[in-house]
Protein backbone atom coordinates (compact mmCIF):
# COMPACT_ATOMS: atom_id res chain seq x y z
CA UNK A 1 0.00 0.00 0.00
CA UNK A 2 1.27 3.19 -1.11
CA UNK A 3 0.44 6.70 0.72
CA UNK A 4 0.49 8.84 -2.20
CA UNK A 5 -3.06 10.94 -3.60
CA UNK A 6 -3.12 10.13 -7.01
CA UNK A 7 -5.75 13.09 -7.29
CA UNK A 8 -3.07 15.51 -5.65
CA UNK A 9 0.22 13.84 -7.58
CA UNK A 10 -2.01 14.20 -10.99
CA UNK A 11 -2.98 17.86 -10.68
CA UNK A 12 0.37 18.94 -9.35
CA UNK A 13 2.06 16.96 -12.52
CA UNK A 14 0.02 18.91 -15.15
CA UNK A 15 1.11 22.06 -13.32
CA UNK A 16 4.57 21.07 -13.55
CA UNK A 17 4.14 19.69 -17.31
CA UNK A 18 2.64 23.49 -17.93
CA UNK A 19 5.21 25.84 -16.39
CA UNK A 20 7.72 23.57 -18.24
CA UNK A 21 6.42 24.65 -21.46
CA UNK A 22 6.16 28.12 -20.37
CA UNK A 23 9.57 28.60 -19.72
CA UNK A 24 10.81 28.46 -23.24
CA UNK A 25 11.48 32.05 -23.51
CA UNK A 26 13.49 32.43 -19.99
CA UNK A 27 17.05 31.61 -20.39
CA UNK A 28 17.57 31.93 -16.58
CA UNK A 29 14.73 28.85 -16.00
CA UNK A 30 16.21 26.63 -18.89
CA UNK A 31 19.59 26.88 -17.72
CA UNK A 32 18.29 26.14 -14.03
CA UNK A 33 17.09 22.49 -15.13
CA UNK A 34 20.36 21.90 -16.90
CA UNK A 35 22.36 23.08 -13.89
CA UNK A 36 25.07 20.66 -13.04
CA UNK A 37 25.43 19.19 -16.73
CA UNK A 38 28.83 19.58 -18.68
CA UNK A 39 29.73 18.37 -22.33
CA UNK A 40 31.85 15.60 -19.84
CA UNK A 41 30.08 15.35 -16.50
CA UNK A 42 26.83 15.62 -14.29
CA UNK A 43 27.34 16.50 -10.62
CA UNK A 44 25.42 14.75 -7.89
CA UNK A 45 25.16 16.46 -4.12
CA UNK A 46 24.34 14.21 -1.16
CA UNK A 47 24.42 15.23 2.18
CA UNK A 48 24.58 12.34 5.17
CA UNK A 49 26.09 11.37 8.47
CA UNK A 50 29.88 10.73 7.63
CA UNK A 51 31.47 11.38 11.17
CA UNK A 52 29.36 11.61 14.96
CA UNK A 53 27.14 8.40 15.99
CA UNK A 54 25.54 7.62 12.91
CA UNK A 55 29.12 7.95 10.79
CA UNK A 56 29.30 4.71 10.58
CA UNK A 57 25.30 3.91 8.80
CA UNK A 58 26.17 6.75 6.36
CA UNK A 59 30.29 5.90 5.81
CA UNK A 60 28.37 2.19 4.43
CA UNK A 61 25.82 3.33 2.53
CA UNK A 62 28.22 6.07 0.99
CA UNK A 63 30.59 3.32 -0.13
CA UNK A 64 27.70 1.09 -1.82
CA UNK A 65 26.43 4.20 -3.56
CA UNK A 66 30.26 5.19 -4.68
CA UNK A 67 31.25 1.30 -6.04
CA UNK A 68 28.55 1.75 -8.52
CA UNK A 69 29.01 5.17 -9.83
CA UNK A 70 32.67 3.88 -9.80
CA UNK A 71 31.73 1.26 -12.26
CA UNK A 72 29.63 3.27 -14.45
CA UNK A 73 32.49 5.76 -14.89
CA UNK A 74 34.76 3.06 -16.02
CA UNK A 75 32.41 2.19 -18.54
CA UNK A 76 32.61 5.91 -20.06
CA UNK A 77 29.44 6.87 -17.91
CA UNK A 78 25.91 7.79 -19.06
CA UNK A 79 25.97 9.20 -22.42
CA UNK A 80 29.89 10.33 -22.26
CA UNK A 81 29.08 11.86 -19.09
CA UNK A 82 30.88 10.46 -15.71
CA UNK A 83 28.37 10.98 -12.49
CA UNK A 84 30.50 13.09 -10.33
CA UNK A 85 29.04 12.61 -6.56
CA UNK A 86 30.00 15.58 -4.36
CA UNK A 87 29.36 13.98 -0.86
CA UNK A 88 29.52 16.66 2.81
CA UNK A 89 29.00 15.07 6.32
CA UNK A 90 26.09 16.58 8.20
CA UNK A 91 26.73 14.69 11.40
CA UNK A 92 23.00 13.76 11.49
CA UNK A 93 22.20 17.03 12.45
CA UNK A 94 19.29 19.03 10.53
CA UNK A 95 20.77 22.53 10.53
CA UNK A 96 24.27 20.96 9.08
CA UNK A 97 21.84 19.16 6.59
CA UNK A 98 20.09 22.39 5.47
CA UNK A 99 23.42 24.62 5.26
CA UNK A 100 24.97 21.73 3.08
CA UNK A 101 21.91 21.50 0.47
CA UNK A 102 22.19 25.18 0.37
CA UNK A 103 25.66 24.64 -0.20
CA UNK A 104 25.09 22.18 -2.88
CA UNK A 105 22.46 24.01 -5.13
CA UNK A 106 23.87 27.34 -4.79
CA UNK A 107 27.76 26.76 -5.14
CA UNK A 108 28.35 23.46 -6.37
CA UNK A 109 25.25 24.02 -8.75
CA UNK A 110 24.63 20.36 -8.89
CA UNK A 111 22.13 18.90 -11.21
CA UNK A 112 20.39 16.65 -8.27
CA UNK A 113 20.29 15.87 -4.86
CA UNK A 114 20.64 12.33 -4.22
CA UNK A 115 20.58 9.58 -0.97
CA UNK A 116 20.35 11.47 1.70
CA UNK A 117 19.94 9.91 5.11
CA UNK A 118 17.73 10.22 7.93
CA UNK A 119 14.09 11.69 8.40
CA UNK A 120 15.08 14.40 11.01
CA UNK A 121 17.69 15.66 8.10
CA UNK A 122 15.92 15.12 5.06
CA UNK A 123 12.39 16.62 6.02
CA UNK A 124 14.13 19.96 6.49
CA UNK A 125 15.17 20.29 3.05
CA UNK A 126 11.65 19.99 1.31
CA UNK A 127 11.06 23.43 1.25
CA UNK A 128 14.76 23.96 -0.74
CA UNK A 129 13.75 21.30 -2.78
CA UNK A 130 10.18 22.89 -3.78
CA UNK A 131 12.09 26.45 -4.03
CA UNK A 132 14.79 25.31 -6.34
CA UNK A 133 12.85 22.85 -8.40
CA UNK A 134 15.19 20.49 -7.97
CA UNK A 135 15.21 16.92 -8.24
CA UNK A 136 15.75 14.83 -4.55
CA UNK A 137 16.48 11.49 -5.17
CA UNK A 138 16.73 8.15 -3.19
CA UNK A 139 16.64 9.01 0.15
CA UNK A 140 17.34 6.45 3.04
CA UNK A 141 14.81 7.32 4.93
CA UNK A 142 10.90 5.55 4.82
CA UNK A 143 9.85 9.21 5.88
CA UNK A 144 5.96 10.33 5.28
CA UNK A 145 6.59 13.66 5.08
CA UNK A 146 8.42 13.16 1.22
CA UNK A 147 5.46 10.59 0.50
CA UNK A 148 2.20 12.83 1.53
CA UNK A 149 1.54 15.09 0.01
CA UNK A 150 2.61 14.11 -3.64
CA UNK A 151 6.18 16.12 -4.36
CA UNK A 152 6.92 16.57 -8.19
CA UNK A 153 10.56 16.35 -7.15
CA UNK A 154 10.65 13.87 -4.70
CA UNK A 155 11.41 10.67 -5.79
CA UNK A 156 11.70 7.62 -3.24
CA UNK A 157 12.98 4.17 -4.08
CA UNK A 158 12.53 2.31 -0.70
CA UNK A 159 9.38 1.37 0.70
CA UNK A 160 7.77 3.83 3.85
CA UNK A 161 8.13 3.49 7.29
CA UNK A 162 4.34 2.81 7.60
CA UNK A 163 4.90 0.02 4.99
CA UNK A 164 7.70 -1.44 7.61
CA UNK A 165 5.35 -1.05 10.56
CA UNK A 166 1.99 -2.69 8.71
CA UNK A 167 4.22 -5.65 7.81
CA UNK A 168 6.14 -6.28 11.14
CA UNK A 169 2.39 -5.62 12.95
CA UNK A 170 0.96 -7.86 10.10
CA UNK A 171 3.10 -10.91 10.32
CA UNK A 172 3.36 -10.28 14.59
CA UNK A 173 -0.93 -10.48 14.62
CA UNK A 174 -1.29 -12.77 12.08
CA UNK A 175 1.60 -15.52 11.93
CA UNK A 176 2.89 -15.51 15.87
CA UNK A 177 -0.75 -14.66 17.70
CA UNK A 178 1.28 -11.71 19.21
CA UNK A 179 -1.41 -9.13 20.83
CA UNK A 180 1.15 -7.43 23.30
CA UNK A 181 3.00 -4.60 21.35
CA UNK A 182 5.27 -2.14 22.96
CA UNK A 183 7.35 0.82 20.53
CA UNK A 184 10.94 1.98 21.90
CA UNK A 185 11.31 5.29 19.68
CA UNK A 186 14.02 7.89 18.86
CA UNK A 187 12.58 11.06 20.37
CA UNK A 188 12.54 13.05 16.69
CA UNK A 189 10.93 12.91 13.45
CA UNK A 190 11.79 9.66 12.70
CA UNK A 191 10.90 7.68 15.77
CA UNK A 192 7.32 9.85 15.66
CA UNK A 193 7.16 8.38 12.35
CA UNK A 194 7.68 4.60 12.90
CA UNK A 195 5.67 5.32 16.41
CA UNK A 196 2.54 6.74 14.10
CA UNK A 197 2.78 3.76 11.53
CA UNK A 198 3.12 0.84 14.11
CA UNK A 199 -0.11 2.60 16.24
CA UNK A 200 -1.57 2.74 12.52
CA UNK A 201 -1.00 -0.64 12.53
CA UNK A 202 -2.16 -2.27 15.36
CA UNK A 203 -5.13 -0.14 15.13
CA UNK A 204 -6.51 -2.02 11.82
CA UNK A 205 -6.34 -5.16 14.02
CA UNK A 206 -7.99 -3.69 17.10
CA UNK A 207 -5.14 -3.56 19.45
CA UNK A 208 -2.85 -1.00 20.61
CA UNK A 209 1.00 -0.15 21.79
CA UNK A 210 0.80 -1.77 25.70
CA UNK A 211 3.73 0.16 26.41
CA UNK A 212 5.58 3.48 24.69
CA UNK A 213 9.57 4.20 25.18
CA UNK A 214 11.23 6.91 23.98
CA UNK A 215 14.92 8.03 24.07
CA UNK A 216 16.79 11.15 22.77
CA UNK A 217 18.94 11.25 19.08
CA UNK A 218 22.57 10.84 19.52
CA UNK A 219 22.34 9.50 23.49
CA UNK A 220 21.97 5.99 25.09
CA UNK A 221 19.64 6.67 27.67
CA UNK A 222 16.99 3.87 27.31
CA UNK A 223 17.12 3.10 30.87
CA UNK A 224 13.42 4.70 31.07
CA UNK A 225 12.06 3.03 28.10
CA UNK A 226 13.21 -0.42 29.71
CA UNK A 227 11.37 0.80 32.73
CA UNK A 228 7.93 0.71 31.01
CA UNK A 229 8.36 -1.02 28.02
CA UNK A 230 9.29 -4.42 30.47
CA UNK A 231 6.63 -3.53 33.42
CA UNK A 232 3.84 -3.72 30.23
CA UNK A 233 4.76 -7.74 29.57
CA UNK A 234 4.85 -7.10 26.16
CA UNK A 235 5.36 -9.78 23.94
CA UNK A 236 7.11 -7.93 21.25
CA UNK A 237 9.23 -4.91 21.01
CA UNK A 238 9.06 -2.50 18.22
CA UNK A 239 12.41 -0.84 17.52
CA UNK A 240 12.49 2.56 15.88
CA UNK A 241 15.83 3.67 16.45
CA UNK A 242 19.20 3.70 15.82
CA UNK A 243 21.56 0.53 16.30
CA UNK A 244 23.97 1.31 19.39
CA UNK A 245 20.83 2.36 21.42
CA UNK A 246 18.68 -0.31 20.14
CA UNK A 247 21.27 -2.70 21.20
CA UNK A 248 21.61 -1.43 24.52
CA UNK A 249 18.26 -1.26 25.15
CA UNK A 250 18.33 -5.10 24.51
CA UNK A 251 21.07 -5.51 26.67
CA UNK A 252 19.23 -3.63 29.50
CA UNK A 253 15.83 -5.97 29.02
CA UNK A 254 17.90 -9.66 28.85
CA UNK A 255 19.88 -7.79 32.60
CA UNK A 256 16.43 -7.76 34.12
CA UNK A 257 14.90 -11.53 32.18
CA UNK A 258 12.78 -9.71 29.97
CA UNK A 259 13.10 -11.26 26.52
CA UNK A 260 10.16 -10.21 24.13
CA UNK A 261 10.70 -10.35 20.21
CA UNK A 262 12.96 -7.47 19.42
CA UNK A 263 12.12 -6.23 15.99
CA UNK A 264 14.18 -3.35 14.24
CA UNK A 265 13.12 -0.92 11.77
CA UNK A 266 15.69 -0.95 8.49
CA UNK A 267 17.02 2.11 9.58
CA UNK A 268 17.89 0.67 12.93
CA UNK A 269 20.88 -1.26 10.47
CA UNK A 270 20.56 -4.93 11.14
CA UNK A 271 24.12 -5.66 10.71
CA UNK A 272 25.60 -3.32 13.04
CA UNK A 273 22.86 -3.88 15.68
CA UNK A 274 24.33 -7.88 15.69
CA UNK A 275 27.92 -5.84 16.21
CA UNK A 276 26.84 -4.41 19.12
CA UNK A 277 25.10 -7.63 20.73
CA UNK A 278 28.51 -9.21 19.92
CA UNK A 279 26.73 -11.67 17.53
CA UNK A 280 23.83 -11.94 20.70
CA UNK A 281 20.97 -11.93 18.48
CA UNK A 282 18.46 -14.75 19.90
CA UNK A 283 15.01 -13.47 19.52
CA UNK A 284 16.04 -10.35 17.24
CA UNK A 285 14.31 -10.24 13.82
CA UNK A 286 14.56 -6.85 11.04
CA UNK A 287 12.32 -5.53 8.68
CA UNK A 288 14.70 -4.68 5.40
CA UNK A 289 13.96 -2.95 2.36
CA UNK A 290 16.66 -5.07 0.27
CA UNK A 291 18.04 -8.55 0.48
CA UNK A 292 20.64 -9.45 3.52
CA UNK A 293 23.90 -9.64 1.35
CA UNK A 294 24.75 -11.65 4.37
CA UNK A 295 21.91 -14.51 4.18
CA UNK A 296 22.66 -17.77 2.82
CA UNK A 297 22.26 -17.85 -0.95
CA UNK A 298 21.96 -14.61 -0.78
CA UNK A 299 24.12 -14.12 -4.12
CA UNK A 300 23.08 -16.89 -5.93
CA UNK A 301 19.00 -15.48 -5.34
CA UNK A 302 19.63 -11.67 -5.94
CA UNK A 303 21.76 -10.70 -9.30
CA UNK A 304 21.88 -7.50 -7.63
CA UNK A 305 23.69 -8.08 -4.66
CA UNK A 306 26.02 -10.66 -6.43
CA UNK A 307 26.94 -7.03 -8.54
CA UNK A 308 27.11 -5.21 -4.79
CA UNK A 309 29.29 -8.13 -3.20
CA UNK A 310 31.74 -8.11 -6.90
CA UNK A 311 32.05 -4.56 -7.19
CA UNK A 312 32.56 -4.04 -3.27
CA UNK A 313 35.60 -6.37 -3.43
CA UNK A 314 37.12 -4.46 -6.19
CA UNK A 315 36.44 -0.82 -5.10
CA UNK A 316 36.30 -1.05 -1.59
CA UNK A 317 37.72 -4.27 -0.37
CA UNK A 318 38.46 -3.35 3.44
CA UNK A 319 34.90 -3.08 3.41
CA UNK A 320 32.24 -5.97 4.64
CA UNK A 321 28.60 -6.58 2.54
CA UNK A 322 25.58 -4.99 4.37
CA UNK A 323 22.26 -4.11 3.94
CA UNK A 324 22.87 -0.15 4.34
CA UNK A 325 25.27 -0.26 1.56
CA UNK A 326 23.55 -2.35 -0.30
CA UNK A 327 20.73 0.11 0.04
CA UNK A 328 23.02 2.64 -1.55
CA UNK A 329 24.09 0.61 -4.37
CA UNK A 330 20.65 0.09 -5.69
CA UNK A 331 19.68 3.91 -4.91
CA UNK A 332 22.38 4.37 -7.17
CA UNK A 333 21.43 1.71 -9.94
CA UNK A 334 18.28 3.96 -9.92
CA UNK A 335 19.80 6.99 -10.53
CA UNK A 336 21.86 5.68 -13.24
CA UNK A 337 18.99 4.10 -15.05
CA UNK A 338 17.35 7.07 -15.04
CA UNK A 339 19.70 8.94 -16.68
CA UNK A 340 20.51 6.60 -19.29
CA UNK A 341 16.60 6.98 -19.73
CA UNK A 342 16.75 10.82 -20.15
CA UNK A 343 19.40 10.98 -22.97
CA UNK A 344 21.71 12.74 -24.08
CA UNK A 345 19.83 16.27 -23.63
CA UNK A 346 19.91 16.13 -20.21
CA UNK A 347 17.93 18.14 -17.78
CA UNK A 348 15.64 17.72 -15.02
CA UNK A 349 12.25 17.75 -16.38
CA UNK A 350 13.72 15.12 -19.00
CA UNK A 351 14.72 13.54 -15.49
CA UNK A 352 11.90 13.49 -13.85
CA UNK A 353 9.71 12.18 -17.21
CA UNK A 354 12.49 9.39 -17.37
CA UNK A 355 12.14 8.27 -13.82
CA UNK A 356 7.85 7.53 -14.57
CA UNK A 357 8.74 6.07 -17.51
CA UNK A 358 10.08 3.07 -15.11
CA UNK A 359 7.70 0.49 -14.99
CA UNK A 360 7.96 -3.53 -13.70
CA UNK A 361 11.95 -2.84 -14.11
CA UNK A 362 13.59 -5.57 -12.60
CA UNK A 363 16.67 -4.53 -10.91
CA UNK A 364 17.78 -7.54 -9.43
CA UNK A 365 16.72 -7.58 -5.84
CA UNK A 366 13.40 -9.89 -6.53
CA UNK A 367 10.86 -7.29 -6.60
CA UNK A 368 10.25 -4.72 -9.58
CA UNK A 369 10.93 -1.20 -9.29
CA UNK A 370 7.87 1.24 -10.81
CA UNK A 371 7.09 4.74 -11.24
CA UNK A 372 4.34 6.69 -12.72
CA UNK A 373 3.23 10.25 -12.61
CA UNK A 374 1.25 10.30 -10.00
CA UNK A 375 3.75 7.73 -7.75
CA UNK A 376 7.29 8.58 -6.92
CA UNK A 377 8.01 5.58 -4.59
CA UNK A 378 9.46 2.99 -6.90
CA UNK A 379 9.43 -0.21 -4.34
CA UNK A 380 7.32 -1.57 -1.87
CA UNK A 381 8.23 -4.61 -0.73
CA UNK A 382 9.57 -5.48 2.61
CA UNK A 383 11.66 -8.31 3.68
CA UNK A 384 10.82 -9.66 7.08
CA UNK A 385 14.50 -11.16 8.76
CA UNK A 386 15.58 -12.92 11.64
CA UNK A 387 19.01 -13.44 12.84
CA UNK A 388 20.51 -16.35 12.56
CA UNK A 389 24.17 -17.23 13.58
CA UNK A 390 24.29 -13.67 13.91
CA UNK A 391 23.42 -12.90 10.28
CA UNK A 392 19.95 -11.02 9.16
CA UNK A 393 18.27 -14.58 7.15
CA UNK A 394 14.87 -13.66 5.59
CA UNK A 395 11.99 -15.55 7.30
CA UNK A 396 10.18 -17.67 4.36
CA UNK A 397 8.05 -20.41 6.43
CA UNK A 398 6.02 -18.66 8.90
CA UNK A 399 4.43 -21.44 10.48
CA UNK A 400 7.85 -23.21 11.62
CA UNK A 401 8.91 -20.03 13.34
CA UNK A 402 5.93 -19.74 15.03
CA UNK A 403 6.47 -23.51 16.35
CA UNK A 404 10.00 -22.69 17.30
CA UNK A 405 9.17 -19.85 19.56
CA UNK A 406 6.81 -21.80 21.25
CA UNK A 407 9.01 -24.40 21.87
CA UNK A 408 11.24 -21.67 23.12
CA UNK A 409 8.90 -20.44 25.47
CA UNK A 410 8.11 -23.56 27.01
CA UNK A 411 11.97 -23.94 28.12
CA UNK A 412 12.06 -20.75 29.71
Amino acid sequence: MKYTSCVTALVIALCLSLAGCGSSGHGDAQDRTKQGVTETEVRVGTSLSLSGHAGSFGRRMLRGVQCYLQHINAQGGVHGRAIRLVPYDDQYSPALCVSNTQKLIISDEVFCLFSYMGTATTVKVIPLVQEARIPFVAMLTGANLLREPFHPYIINVRPSYYQETEEIVRRLVDELDVTKVAVLYQYDAYGFDGLKGTEFALREHGLRPVARGTYARGTLKVRDAVDRIAASGAEAVVMVGTAEPCARFIELCRERGFTPMFHALSFVGAEALSRYLDGKTQGVFASLVVPPPSAPGAQQRFAAVQEYVQLLKEYAPEAEPDSVGLEGFINAKVLVEALQRAGRELDRPAFIKAVQSIRAKDIGIGTPLSYSIVDHQGLDHVFMTRFVDGHPAIITDWDRLREQLRRTESTQ
